[in-house]
């Protein structure tokens, strides 16, 4: 329980079913910056602090967030446990900082889902004899005549199965996503007639551990005082400017660039060996095809031939048609039919079936 509308609603739909629910909610350890204050003097409430307020909603796991979840579990008459994973949260953050220090753009909710809560919850689930582990994500699960499938949710508009897609296939059994054949719209009405106050809660927007500041700043002081500057420079090579360190940039950015050439330009390719940050036009980030690796595939895929698939590069990307040709050691090629734009190094790219687009193949890293 992440004390957003999603998860809670969830939990009601969950206890409607008949299941015994435990709510669970994951602490990172990062701190806010905004100032905290607690809310009763009680024990049982000291280890949740409540942050008085933020400039922006910031994520899922805040001292407000918890408390949020604690409010909506005592109100549906269900156990509420606040998890303490800032060691786990700390591995997340590691790779966050790793791979924007080596030029690619990481993509930390996959991996969290991945790692923590269809990993470590499931460690957690088998420690008090839970059958299954449930969330908030707007994703189906199905029986099907092969197996157990994950699928788009009914809402295209906040679909969230391409950051599942990393999930161990032999978890897919004991997931349960209560509000995948929603609409959101539906969720939030739900929320507001059992009487929920996080009702027209805003959605999290920011990635939790980031608790201020940007990206590029919370990659610097993890970091230290180590000299990651370069140049940036056009496709001709023509040097145009200096940047502080590569953590700052991403594959198709145009914003924030810090030179003006007098035309739109974008981030078209970032070297590591260099720390040089290329810039170019648009159709400088057409990419016709792309390798991955850390395949997790949650079908049968066979590999002596190519699959056709729509192949979707980021979370909010459309799937386009393609065709999926296999590897060796968990790497494979995604040709695409018409050329794709912004295909970044460290984002998943994830494969739907072509027949039954809803239907998720799985998928992996880009290269």
């Amino acid at each position: 329980m992440s004390g957003g509308v999603d998860s809670s609603v969830a939990a009601y739909l969950l206890l409607q079913a008949g299941h015994e629910v435990i709510g669970v909610f994951m602490r990172h350890g990062e701190k806010s910056p905004a100032a905290c204050h607690l809310e009763t003097p009680s024990a049982s409430r000291a280890s949740l602090p409540v942050i008085s307020r933020l400039d922006h909603k910031q994520g899922c796991c805040t001292a407000a967030d918890a408390e949020d979840a604690r409010r909506v579990s005592d109100r549906l008459g269900m156990p509420f446990y606040a998890l303490d994973l800032n060691e786990e949260f700390g591995r997340i953050m590691d790779y966050f900082v790793a791979e924007y220090a080596r030029g690619r753009t990481p993509n930390p909710c996959v991996q969290c889902n991945n790692w923590l809560k269809f990993g470590k919850l499931f460690d957690y689930a088998d420690s008090v004899d839970a059958r299954y582990v449930a969330t908030g994500h707007y994703a189906r699960l199905a029986q099907l005549a092969d197996g157990p499938a994950l699928l788009r949710g009914v809402d295209a508009s906040k679909d969230q199965s391409y950051v599942l897609a990393g999930i161990g296939r032999q978890l897919l059994p004991r997931m349960l996503l209560p509000v995948g054949g929603f609409q959101k719209a539906e969720i939030r009405q739900m929320a507001e007639r059992i009487g929920l106050r996080v009702a027209q809660k805003k959605d999290s927007q920011e990635i939790c551990f980031v608790t201020q500041g940007r990206y590029d700043e919370f990659v610097k002081r993890r970091l230290g005082d180590e000299d990651r500057s370069g140049e940036i420079v056009t496709t001709d090579g023509s040097v145009v400017g200096e940047h502080a360190g590569i953590d700052g940039f991403t594959i198709g950015q145009r914003k924030g660039l810090g030179v003006a050439l007098g035309k739109p330009a974008f981030v078209v390719r970032i070297e590591p060996d260099t720390r040089r940050v290329v810039l170019g036009e648009r159709a400088d980030l057409d990419r016709t095809e792309l390798t991955a690796e850390k395949a997790n595939w949650l079908v049968d895929l066979p590999s002596e031939v190519p699959l056709r698939c729509l192949a979707q590069i980021r979370y909010n990307a459309p799937a386009t048609p393609a065709t999926l040709e296999l590897g060796t050691e968990g790497r494979f090629r995604v040709v695409f039919d018409t050329p794709a734009q912004g295909v970044t190094p460290g984002q998943a790219v994830v494969c739907y079936a072509e027949a039954e687009p809803d239907r998720v193949l799985g998928g992996g890293w880009i290269e």
